[in-house]
């Protein structure tokens, strides 16, 4: 080839690869900001399902026998998350906790960790009056009997505790994998919590759909308590182990019995006329009551109506309160994410 021509080529090429930030890196060009951590489309989280976004009418689906008028009808958007499959159990718990005692003694201190962290096996006993609760007072959390059973005795600030840690635990081993990290683990907020239960089912009085809590077959559809006296004709006196029942149409077991479920939002009567209609919650600090929702082992069937909205005080463990986590789907590739 001519050397002539050869030169401009060559120099044509260099232009090129400069500009295109190979070799040096960028030439006064806006490339964005490089050695960023590779992030793919977000994953399924393991042992949560995606509840892809949507509109729904958030409120009370059947009549308010209470006439507590604080769930009036209102129509929101949410935006895609994912939530555990199954409320978290002890074993799940416990991980937690061997964690916690292995690593943070230290800086917590005993007395902390024992508590406010470690599950209360007393609810047991100091929840029923003239109730013999010692058997599950000794064995509920301890036992390997009970491992895939939801744990209870943990108040609304354990819980936030564990999302966390988990959150915390997760991104330690995704830095040492050298990927980016995931969104944080979370208490769902109220509305997100109605929306899963539903699972896409419009104004559906229960998480299955239907009115009514047995199946074609004469089965029950959740545990709670059937009747008067009767806990035992759902299969369990007391808890079930997760998954125990079928799930609703987003594969999520127990959103209606078993155990009630903390969510993130502070109770208010007044909470849906308040709220905005975009992803609404009400983080109140102010505010010791926070919201439970599900109905439990204990429970009558109102309770387990995916709109009957319910609180306890947040620094209390009940026998009858557990709860799962969520995570806000974010970036390309999901449904309705942020």
């Amino acid at each position: 080839m001519n050397k002539f021509f050869a030169l401009p080529i060559i120099a044509c090429v260099a232009l090129m690869l400069g500009g295109c930030s190979f070799g040096k890196g960028p030439q006064g060009d806006l490339v964005g900001a490089e050695d960023r951590p590779e992030f793919n489309p977000q994953e399924v989280p393991f042992g949560m399902v995606p509840c892809p976004g949507g509109t729904f009418h958030m409120g009370q689906t059947d009549e308010d026998i209470a006439a507590s008028m604080v769930n009036m009808n209102k129509q929101v958007t949410i935006a895609g998350f994912y939530m555990d499959e199954t409320e978290i159990t002890n074993n799940e718990y416990r991980q937690f906790m061997n964690a916690i005692l292995q690593d943070s003694v230290d800086v917590l201190g005993q007395e902390y960790i024992m508590t406010e962290l470690y599950p209360d096996t007393s609810v047991w006993v100091r929840d029923f009056t003239y109730h013999m609760g010692d058997p599950l007072m000794e064995y509920y959390y301890s036992h390997p009997a009970f491992d895939d059973y939801p744990v209870v005795g943990v108040d609304w600030f354990a819980a936030k505790y564990f999302c966390n840690w988990r959150t915390k635990n997760k991104n330690a081993a995704a830095a040492e994998a050298g990927v980016a990290g995931v969104p944080g683990f979370r208490l769902p907020s109220e509305a997100e919590w109605e929306y899963a239960a539903r699972g896409g089912r419009e104004l559906a009085t229960f998480p299955w759909g239907g009115p009514y809590l047995r199946n074609s077959k004469g089965c029950m559809l959740a545990n709670f308590k059937p009747g008067r006296g009767d806990y035992a004709s759902d299969g369990y006196a007391y808890t079930s182990p997760v998954g125990a029942y079928f799930p609703n149409d987003f594969g999520l077991y127990d959103m209606s019995g078993n155990v009630a479920e903390w969510c993130d939002d502070a109770y208010m009567e007044s909470t849906m006329p308040v709220v905005w209609d975009m992803n609404p919650t009400n983080p109140d600090d102010n505010e010791p009551r926070k919201v439970v929702r599900g109905g439990s082992w204990k429970d009558i069937a109102y309770f387990l109506e995916t709109g009957t909205r319910n609180f306890e005080y947040q620094d209390s463990a009940r026998s009858y309160i557990g709860f799962r986590c969520t995570m806000i789907q974010i970036g390309m590739g999901t449904n309705n994410a942020l």
